[in-house]
């Protein structure tokens, strides 16, 4: 693909999400929210569950809205399809955005659809010339549609593709480049993906386009074995970060610097203290974690 210049507007300043923890808003702690008023960094909804016109979701998110910063995470775009993206869900996504100015707007590398079929999973792609090149005019066509940039994740895998010719990390650079969109890096799935392929977490993060990520997820997952017995982790966001995770975690930290990050949580959801309690564990890695730059300014 030939380099060109991109330029995408960014949201606006007074909707820019802190350096902080936040963690995913559930029906289940939303009366919570709002009678304690929680010292939280900010909440990230799906934005398909609030496509509707109105309704309690709304108005219980319309009162945190007043009073936190939004991040907004989409989950059927299916920006790796090889089909046309919706443009009724496309125009739905856009007022959602302009009703509640999230300060950062994400989505999945992965397809959900097929034909007039919407599947309930996020599935992968193979990492191709083809592929690029249709996820990079989806994604073009989301951020000029919004006006707002986009953050592309990287995706919790199970396989790799035989005909793939880039590697992952090599792949979402390229997007990068193609598009301008930024990036949120789900260190839950490099960790998921790198032991079901088995990858180097590690080398995986050092490698990969640190410099466009703006945002971080991090999640339980479920660990199972394959027919073979080899490990199978399975991304299921139903329970604590792993302690391996914590590492990477920290390790990104000190490669990137503060970034707000998020306690994923969509399954067998927890009392909001237990949230809290992960979201707070990350403030006290990013405040505690000196940036790389840092420290070798301070050897010097």
């Amino acid at each position: 693909m030939l380099e060109v210049a991109v330029s995408v507007p960014l949201f606006a300043a007074q909707d820019r999400i802190p350096p902080r923890g936040g963690v995913g808003l559930k029906a289940e702690h939303y009366r919570t929210i709002i009678e304690t008023l929680p010292d939280i960094g900010f909440f990230e909804v799906h934005a398909e569950n609030y496509m509707g016109a109105g309704g309690p979701p709304h108005r219980y998110l319309a009162a945190i809205r007043e009073r936190y910063k939004l991040s907004l995470h989409g989950v059927g775009l299916s920006i790796g399809a090889d089909r046309p993206l919706d443009a009724e869900h496309l125009q739905r996504l856009k007022r959602l955005i302009e009703r509640y100015r999230p300060g950062l707007f994400s989505e999945h590398l992965a397809w959900s659809s097929h034909e007039t079929w919407f599947l309930n999973d996020l599935l992968p792609v193979p990492y191709t010339t083809e592929t690029l090149a249709r996820v990079a005019d989806h994604i073009d066509q989301v951020q000029n549609t919004l006006g707002r940039q986009m953050l592309l994740e990287n995706p919790s895998t199970y396989l790799a593709f035989a005909e793939s010719t880039y590697s992952e990390i090599d792949f979402i650079a390229e997007v990068v480049r193609s598009t301008g969109c930024g990036l949120l890096l789900d260190v839950n799935n490099v960790y998921v993906a790198s032991t079901n392929q088995q990858w180097d977490p590690v080398a995986y993060i050092d490698a990969y386009p640190l410099a466009h990520v703006q945002e971080i997820h991090l999640a339980g997952y479920t660990r199972e074995a394959d027919d073979k017995g080899r490990p199978l982790l399975i991304d299921t966001h139903n329970r604590l970060v792993d302690e391996i995770v914590w590492d990477l975690y920290a390790h990104a930290v000190g490669l990137i610097g503060p970034v707000p990050t998020l306690i994923e949580w969509d399954a067998d959801v927890p009392a909001w203290s237990t949230l809290k309690q992960e979201a707070d564990r990350a403030e006290a890695i990013m405040l505690s974690t000196k940036p790389e730059a840092v420290r070798n300014a301070a050897a010097r």
